[in-house]
């Protein structure tokens, strides 16, 4: 069967499964066979334990994993608390004997931090790098770094695009990670991004314009579009770089919302796109060739102007117990030599 559907469905087999919401032990035995087809590593690791004494199963694990009620709780909601190879439901059945554990284990590939204390710590995450595991079988994400340098209470405290490069941060213990998320979702955190855009931009400007996550994507695939009836978002540009060569600019962005895609629409609204979007300022086709694994390198250069999305998160500016501001060591500047130049491409045309 598991042959079969691997024909079928290929590389998107694990997350055509894990859409299913089956439980752990179906979706673990899906992951292995494909794990071992494709030969790579995932973090997600399957370990027995014994129990000697009947306890609760919840506060087994908090005990063995220093876990919160919650986060014990959830784990047995996604049935990765496994009895006689089964998922074991009930967060209030008690356990004793053999038991398995499905859990995240950091594996790191030597990323060191840019800044850290003892509150937080600010990584530079690579372009094409996710910030969490996006299903059980991600080989590879910031996640990793984050934990194997500061263990495994600490967690990213905001979003990047997976093609966004630049400022990741994470909170180390709970505490600062309650306070942090709390900062970026209140915008008491401010953010700046540099971005190439193609086409000639001479003045600073603002956008204000509402964003609203779509669910069609018959027409086009882009993920937010502009609506009145969408979340009020506003963002703050100031052009520093112009090279006529390649007909690019390099924007600071100030986003004053925390909207998805927010800077990418807005570009995207004003007719000054990110080279390298591969969705917005894309042709239809090329951005549905992006989205199915079904177009090159050299293809996309061509189609979207860049081989990665042209934006970087530059500085991060806040107070949590003194005052900070923190910015990239990445000189972004350079980036333009990805850009293809203007005869070649088809982006945003």
């Amino acid at each position: 069967i598991l042959a079969k559907m691997s024909l079928q469905y290929g590389n998107c087999l694990p997350e055509y499964i894990q859409a299913l919401n089956l439980p752990a032990t179906i979706y673990l035995s899906i992951n292995d066979y494909h794990l071992q087809k494709e030969r790579v590593f995932v973090p997600f690791i399957k370990k027995t334990f014994h129990v000697k004494e009947e306890i609760l199963a919840f506060v087994f694990l908090i005990r063995q994993f220093g876990m919160t009620q919650g986060e014990a709780q959830r784990l047995i909601d996604r049935g990765r608390l496994l009895i006689d190879g089964k998922s074991m439901l009930d967060k209030s059945a008690r356990i004793v004997g053999e038991v398995e554990v499905v859990y995240f284990e950091a594996k790191g590939r030597g990323v060191s931090p840019v800044f850290a204390n003892a509150d937080f710590a600010l990584f530079e995450k690579e372009s094409g790098v996710l910030v969490h595991p996006k299903t059980m079988q991600t080989p590879y994400s910031m996640l990793d770094e984050i934990r194997t340098f500061a263990g495994d209470r600490a967690n990213a405290v905001h979003r990047i695009d997976m093609e966004t490069s630049g400022l990741l941060m994470a909170s180390r213990h709970k505490k600062s990670e309650r306070f942090l998320k709390n900062a970026f979702e209140s915008r008491t955190i401010e953010k700046s991004y540099l971005a190439w855009v193609d086409g000639y931009i001479e003045d600073p400007f603002q956008v204000n314009e509402a964003l609203r996550v779509r669910d069609d994507y018959s027409r086009d695939k882009h993920k937010v579009c502009i609506s009145s009836e969408g979340k009020k978002a506003e963002t703050y540009f100031e052009p520093l770089e112009y090279d006529p060569s390649l007909d690019a600019t390099l924007l600071a962005c100030y986003p004053h919302t925390g909207r998805t895609h927010q800077i990418r629409v807005h570009l995207f609204h004003v007719k000054h796109p990110i080279l390298g979007d591969p969705i917005y300022g894309a042709s239809f086709q090329s951005a549905n060739d992006y989205l199915e694994g079904a177009l090159s390198e050299e293809e996309r250069i061509i189609e979207m102007g860049a081989p990665r999305l042209l934006l970087h998160a530059q500085s991060l500016k806040f107070r949590y117990k003194s005052k900070f501001e923190l910015h990239s060591r990445v000189d972004f500047r350079e980036m333009k030599k990805m850009i293809c130049n203007k005869e070649e491409r088809k982006f945003n045309s």
